[in-house]
């Protein structure tokens, strides 16, 4: 498995760029701000249909153009198939096509080109807000379970429109009256995201708990816990148990949400932490530590999706080399003999016996795809 040929037009800052691609490892070399990165931004999105930087399609676009398109070759599923998606600036949806075929959403690639990505920013991961590891969470569940991705779209925007409600109570109280319902829908579509949530992060951690101890010499136990709704006792416990616990917890904070206006209690709190030993990773691991703990997390999804797939996730790792030691090099370099791997990197002649390398630099703006 693997992307053959990739092909992007006015997609960043790249007006034109047309790359055959190695099955194996791709140093993707260049200088600073040419584009290196939105290149395994692009693969990420080919596959997924979500970019790892921002939520909004128009920075996707090059400055000044009115559309963006990319498009690759792939073979999966034992033979060739190409994906084609083209963005645009304004109002307008986006588009995509699978072999030709104009497809609805990204869930209906169906696996045809699942990425795991590591770059700079996932060493906080473990140190930062509940947000960034949320949307770690979230977009690892959009490529394993399509459904999931459905469920968490419905999810927040219902929480959207009750946020609104609650501001809007204030020049209009009437609003109100349909809270209840928003409420109702809130807990239930809540409650599928929760248990889809619990039984990754129960994968997640049996499979990076493995990674950890050989990364660590049998010296550490890396633990995962996931946090939710305080009410929420049992996360995999039947999705109606959970949606009850939920609307529990909602009648609990329904006085304080409208006096605060916002909403206070569901799954978009939720969080999940680490520990090694027994000790909290966040709060106490060491910079060493942290970095470690996070590489483990992300071998550990490439094999849920290696099983979930039945072939090798695509690896992009982003410029992350030299910001680690010499021996986590070695180790996430270890892991690299199986499927297709980006790694993109400042110093032209550093890592060049690992594979193929790419030079890449900012091209002019050419004809359409």
């Amino acid at each position: 498995m693997g992307l053959e040929r990739l092909e992007l037009r006015d997609f960043r800052n790249h007006g034109h760029l047309a790359l055959d691609l190695d099955p194996g490892v791709n140093l993707i070399v260049g200088d600073n701000a040419q584009g290196k990165t939105n290149l395994l931004e692009a693969i990420g999105f080919l596959g997924s249909g979500k970019s790892f930087r921002t939520q909004r399609q128009s920075e996707l676009i090059r400055f000044g153009a009115d559309m963006a398109e990319l498009e690759g070759t792939v073979f999966a599923q034992d033979r060739h198939q190409t994906i084609r998606w083209v963005l645009f600036s304004g109002a307008r949806p986006r588009m995509l096509w699978r072999n030709g075929a104009k497809k609805r959403s990204a869930g209906e690639l169906g696996g045809l080109l699942p990425s795991v990505l590591f770059c700079p920013e996932d060493l906080t991961l473990l140190k930062g807000g509940a947000a960034q590891r949320r949307r770690f969470m979230d977009q690892a569940l959009c490529q394993l379970r399509p459904n999931y991705e459905a469920a968490i779209g419905e999810y927040q925007k219902i929480l959207e429109q009750k946020s609104r409600i609650l501001k809007d109570k204030e020049e209009n109280i009437a609003v109100l009256a349909v809270l209840p319902e928003f409420n109702d829908r809130l807990c239930q579509v809540g409650a599928m995201v929760i248990s889809y949530r619990a039984r990754f992060f129960q994968a997640l951690a049996r499979e990076a708990a493995v990674y950890h101890r050989q990364f660590s010499g049998e010296l550490e136990a890396l633990a995962l816990g996931y946090k939710t709704v305080s009410t929420v006792t049992d996360p995999f416990a039947p999705v109606e148990t959970i949606r009850g616990q939920l609307q529990a917890h909602l009648e609990e904070h329904y006085r304080a949400e409208l006096a605060s206006q916002q909403c206070l209690t569901g799954p978009h709190k939720d969080d999940f932490e680490v520990s090694l030993n027994g000790i909290g990773v966040r709060a106490f691991g060491s910079q060493g530590q942290t970095r470690t703990a996070t590489i483990s997390l992300k071998l550990a999804l490439r094999q849920l999706m290696s099983r979930e797939f039945g072939q090798e996730p695509v690896l992009l790792l982003d410029d992350v080399l030299s910001e680690l030691d010499p021996k986590r090099q070695d180790f996430l370099l270890n892991q690299i003999h199986r499927g297709q791997v980006f790694i993109t990197c400042c110093e032209p002649g550093r890592f060049t016996r690992l594979g193929t390398t790419i030079p890449i630099g900012v091209q002019p703006a050419g004809d359409g795809l």
